[in-house]
């Protein structure tokens, strides 16, 4: 998938990091190659970039707009709704990302050339609802996913309630193809020794 107007992007960047003491792990890495630049960096092409849960002292790159969520650490599937509900409208697709992924670029990239491009550059294109990252052990990675905009916005309005609301259930119902990404792509920072090995 090329068309840079065919997908927004919505970046999650709101956990609490328990396992790493609270910090905001976005912060973590070089500078200029910060767990959140990476994430900046992958959603690169896309019409709009919405980042949600950024830390209140932490500046929100250019040309990235800030989401606040109703409830702070309401969950990932909060955030999403409150990146959903902040404009009025989306783009076909809707590219998701957790921001503490340690090579989004390239995992983003896997996932992009599984997707044809006739498959979202028109909103009511035929096609499945979305394409997720399945990695080596296969599993689902649904932060690491773009998502048909409408399909995306139909599930998060048929929970009701989003706080708390896990991601199985907002992807359940959708039709998602699934596409082999390595697990060292799919990696992310969660614990101290995870962020003593980022590089």
């Amino acid at each position: 998938m090329s068309d840079a107007s065919a997908f927004d992007a919505v970046l999650l960047a709101g956990g609490r990091a328990t396992r790493l003491g609270g910090i905001d792990k976005t912060a973590l890495g070089a500078p200029g190659a910060t767990l959140l630049d990476r994430a900046v960096d992958a959603a690169s092409g896309a019409g709009r970039v919405l980042l949600v849960g950024v830390r209140d002292r932490r500046r929100t790159p250019t040309g990235v707009t800030s989401v606040v969520e109703d409830t702070p650490f309401g969950g990932p599937v909060s955030a999403l709704a409150a990146a959903l509900g902040a404009a009025a409208a989306s783009a076909p697709a809707t590219l998701v990302l957790a921001c503490d992924l340690v090579r989004p670029a390239e995992a983003v990239a896997v996932l992009r050339r599984a997707v044809d491009p006739a498959s979202v550059g028109r909103a009511d294109a035929p096609g499945p609802d979305g394409w997720i990252a399945v990695d080596d052990d296969g599993r689902r990675q649904p932060l690491l996913a773009l998502y048909r905009s409408a399909a995306l916005r139909s599930a998060v309005a048929a929970l009701g309630t989003v706080e708390g609301a896990s991601l199985r259930r907002l992807t359940g119902p959708l039709d998602l193809v699934e596409v082999p990404v390595p697990s060292a792509l799919c990696a992310d920072v969660d614990t101290p020794d995870d962020a003593e090995r980022l590089t």
